[in-house]
């Protein structure tokens, strides 16, 4: 039987268990939580409390962390390494991020482009992918994902409920990423592993943040949400690094590679689907 073992079997990997299960697949996720687990297996997951319990590598015939790194570097990797080193996988996937890329003025970036990160977090990811790629025939595939949206996770409720503000800083730009299509990418690299290949998972069409707000604002029949200057805006320190980074990312690898075709080629038909999803 084909095995996933997802480690970190949040969001993003939930949405491509669903599918691997629906096609006779088992799915072993791992989660921090007993609440975790039992939402885990209501999906007929078969759920691991970690850090704590025991993982079965040795079961697993394909491997995907989505575990982020942490200040000490990646927590798998620092409690396992030896044990997905001597594993005999027919597919590891990594998710990482596309700010590995850094700040980049708007311009376009793809896999070749030297990694640069401007923030903590993206120096993190940047090791902990290389972290990965050092083990000894493991070969990992890497896919760098851009700002996850999806049913559960989007605009929609900040318009709702008043709070949400169009911060404008020109010539801002984010690359975003719709979580099926996601799942559907991932799909498709399972079907056909290229070991060790980097992919960006992102939709066509970088858009500036205050755009995806308005066209939310819109689909909803609501106001506009006032707009904010940077400079003048207040935000966490989380938020702000967001904008420290302006790129827009190529797909093109994605489909000429893995033949994917986006459900959502840009937020406007993301958004549109979710709106009418209610």
């Amino acid at each position: 039987m084909k095995t996933l073992l997802s480690l970190g079997h949040g969001y993003s990997a939930r949405a491509l268990g669903r599918r691997l299960l629906a096609q006779g697949w088992r799915v072993i996720g791992t989660t921090r939580t007993a609440e975790g687990a039992r939402a885990l297996a209501a999906e007929g997951v078969e759920a691991r409390i970690w850090p704590g319990e025991d993982l079965p590598f040795a079961e697993a015939t394909h491997l995907l962390s989505s575990i982020a790194p942490g200040p000490a570097g990646d927590p798998v990797l620092a409690a396992h390494r030896d044990a997905i080193a001597a594993a005999r996988f027919e597919w590891v996937g990594y998710l990482s991020t596309v700010g590995v890329y850094g700040d980049h003025g708007g311009d376009w970036v793809d896999e070749e482009t030297p990694l640069t990160p401007a923030t903590a977090r993206g120096r993190a990811r940047v090791a902990a992918e290389a972290e990965w790629q050092a083990i000894p025939g493991l070969a990992p595939h890497i896919f760098r994902l851009a700002g996850i949206y999806g049913p559960g996770r989007g605009p929609f409720q900040k318009v709702i409920d008043g709070t949400a503000r169009r911060i404008v800083k020109p010539g801002q730009v984010f690359s975003r990423i719709h979580v099926a299509d996601i799942a559907a990418v991932l799909e498709a690299s399972i079907a056909q592993p290229n070991p060790g290949r980097v992919y960006n998972v992102c939709d066509d069409e970088p858009a500036p943040p205050e755009d995806v707000l308005g066209f939310a604002a819109e689909l909803l029949g609501l106001p506009v949400p006032p707009e904010v200057a940077y400079d003048e805006a207040a935000m966490s320190p989380m938020a702000r690094s967001f904008y420290a980074e302006s790129k827009r990312v190529s797909n093109a690898r994605i489909k000429a590679e893995l033949g994917v075709r986006l459900l959502y080629p840009d937020y406007r038909a993301g958004l549109s689907a979710l709106a009418q999803e209610g």
